[in-house]
């Protein structure tokens, strides 16, 4: 007596091809990096720099707006494991995220042309940030809550205008700083300065 093997079922569809959505993704950027602006950028001219059918882009995002949100995510580097141990630590962690990024040339001109276009693409900017930019807002509000909780922050900081600080320092340093590979001790130097305070 055989006994007979159980048939799996294809799932419904063509399989996602992952060399064809990087291609999709790529051809975005570069178009948008070229300054093709996203009210501009047509699912069409996508297509045609990727060399895919309109819809293959069709069966993986249902607009426009889904995948200019899922190409800019992209530039954007994951979170960083936080050890929890030492709040210095946690945001030299944190802001070494944006030094990474600072020095990634391509990306600041497509995230500068992307934004540009804010008051234009509202939505677009609002779903941008609330998955790209605000899990790392989080993350540094409460790695400065747990530095206060702890002792290792003075109790009256004020958690909003340290954060304002360590951010904004790598977002100046590099776009205005004086140019070239940003240093890799770049976030541990300002980390430690703004902690230290300016104040004589």
């Amino acid at each position: 007596m055989t006994t007979q093997q159980p048939v799996t079922a294809r799932p419904a569809g063509r399989p996602r091809s992952e060399k064809a959505e990087r291609a999709i993704i790529e051809a975005t950027l570069d178009l948008i990096a070229e300054g093709m602006g996203v009210s501009e950028l047509s699912i069409e001219a996508i297509a045609s720099r990727a060399g895919v059918g309109k819809t293959t882009i069709y069966r993986r995002w249902s607009n426009k707006e889904d995948l200019v949100v899922d190409a800019l995510a992209t530039l954007k580097a994951p979170l960083p494991p936080l050890a929890g141990e030492s709040v210095r630590d946690d945001l030299i962690a944190l802001v070494d995220v944006m030094r990474h990024e600072a020095g990634q040339t391509r990306g600041r001109c497509v995230m500068n042309v992307a934004m540009s276009e804010a008051d234009r693409n509202p939505r677009l900017t609002e779903r941008f940030i609330k998955r790209a930019i605000e899990p790392r807002r989080t993350a540094m509000r409460e790695t400065i809550v747990r530095g206060v909780a702890t002792g290792e922050l003075k109790p009256d900081l004020d958690v909003e205008i340290g954060m304002a600080l360590l951010s904004g320092a790598m977002l100046w340093y590099g776009k205005w700083g004086p140019g070239g590979e940003l240093p890799a001790d770049l976030a541990e130097r300002l980390v430690d300065q703004i902690l230290t305070g300016l104040a004589a």
